[in-house]
């Protein structure tokens, strides 16, 4: 049968029930949008909250663990093969917390076609000396433009220029929990003792704030250079090698190459962060699931509603067919009907759920723990718009399968002979 007489006849049937054709189109558009909307607020969560640990963290770090030392000297006075000896307060072995050969490390993995970046960095136990009172920290030097650029250090110094760490000697960026605790403002020097107990005067030129407030607390930042004099160590000396990688996948399979291959310390960023991953997996996995439940509901209401229209019009389908119309030209009409619904429907609600994102995206969402967040995170993903067009379209024709199905098997005499 002719496509045009079948798509102007399905027109026809769906203005003669507007109000109930409006209502399906009208249940499509909400669920759809419903899904755009809750899948790009719940994206932009997760993305903050990546953003907050994963954006600060590399994909793989390389280090000196400090571990036990498994050759102790009660093994060399008895016969391991027949005694077995329980050893209480076993001591670590004899080792350095520095990189050996870190530059040309850094060298070799800057050639890597699989490496982003490299971060070297220096991380030292202090105390921040406030009175009478020692308050423990840690400060991490680091490379501010290799650190800047691979881990967005400097969207969360909130006061000061993070460059003058390495343009003004005996400097230092304080996390603001910890600026907090020994009232320090931007000028003020804080006397920083190391574990060997001597004594530094820094000179406070920012404040750091992750978001995280035992991080704040305990956390601060100075250049590389500031931090090997606190250390009385050499120009060559590091503790840790940060790496981004262009893909984050990989990491767990590097990490183990790394340490094969320099013979160090290596952890994977999923590895480091495996619950935090978990959480986001969990958050992402409801969001899509409310939004399926979505979808399948408005194809119920889309169902009943062709159901219905299919009773009421009897009479028209037993003419159809009367008139030479076979059951399959009368199951595409209401085929039509359905994606019809579900294509309008579907492109009301994208663009409805477009809007609803951007409207969420300007509410103002400030709080002192998040100073660089300022309105309420929203993703817009084209994947969430695809797949919200796609399931309108299955849910739909799914929702008219059955119901053409059962219009198609109408027998014409039967209802012609009921009236």
């Amino acid at each position: 049968m002719n496509l045009k007489l079948i798509i102007r006849i399905a027109k026809s049937l769906l203005l003669a029930r507007f109000k109930q054709t409006l209502i399906a189109a009208v249940g499509v558009t909400f669920s759809i949008s419903m899904f755009i909307t809750l899948l790009s607020f719940m994206a932009g969560l997760n993305d903050l909250l990546d953003g907050l640990l994963l954006n600060r963290t590399p994909h793989v770090r390389l280090y000196n663990e400090i571990k036990p030392n498994i050759n102790q000297p009660i093994y060399s006075q008895f016969d391991t093969n027949t005694t077995h000896n329980f050893i209480h307060s076993i001591k670590s072995t004899v080792s350095r917390q520095e990189i050996y050969n870190s530059e040309a490390i850094i060298q070799t993995l800057k050639k890597d076609q699989r490496v982003l970046g490299v971060a070297p960095k220096i991380i030292s136990p202090v105390f921040f000396n406030d009175g009478a009172i020692d308050i423990t920290g840690v400060v991490n030097g680091i490379e501010i433009q290799s650190e800047g650029k691979l881990f967005h250090f400097n969207e969360y110094v909130t006061a000061g220029d993070p460059a003058d760490i390495e343009r003004l000697s005996n400097s230092i960026i304080l996390g603001k929990g910890l600026a907090d605790q020994l009232l320090a403002n931007l000028g003020d020097v804080v006397q920083v003792a190391t574990i060997n107990g001597e004594r530094f005067p820094l000179r406070v030129v920012g404040f750091f704030q992750s978001g995280m407030q035992e991080i704040d607390k305990t956390q601060s930042y100075a250049s590389i250079a500031t931090v090997q004099k606190l250390k009385e160590k050499p120009n060559n000396y590091i503790t840790d090698i940060q790496i981004k990688l262009k893909d984050l996948a990989k990491a767990p399979q590097i990490a183990k190459e790394y340490n094969k291959l320099f013979e160090i310390d290596a952890v994977d960023i999923q590895t480091a962060n495996a619950t935090f991953e978990t959480g986001s997996f969990v958050r992402t996995l409801i969001s899509y699931a409310v939004g399926v439940v979505l979808l399948i509901v408005a194809g119920f209401g889309i169902y009943n509603i062709l159901n219905m229209m299919i009773y009421e019009k009897m009479n028209t389908i037993a003419i159809l067919k009367a008139t030479g119309f076979a059951g399959k030209d009368v199951q595409k009409i209401f085929l039509v009907i359905a994606m019809s619904i579900g294509f309008f429907g579907g492109l009301a609600g994208l663009i409805l759920g477009f809007g609803l994102s951007a409207i969420i995206d300007q509410i103002p969402f400030e709080t002192p723990s998040l100073p660089s967040v300022k309105t309420y995170p929203v993703s817009y993903n084209p994947t969430y718009y695809a797949i919200g067009a796609v399931f309108s379209l299955i849910t739909t024709f799914l929702a008219g399968w059955f119901p053409s199905r059962k219009a198609s098997k109408v027998d014409p005499v039967v209802i012609i002979r009921g009236k």
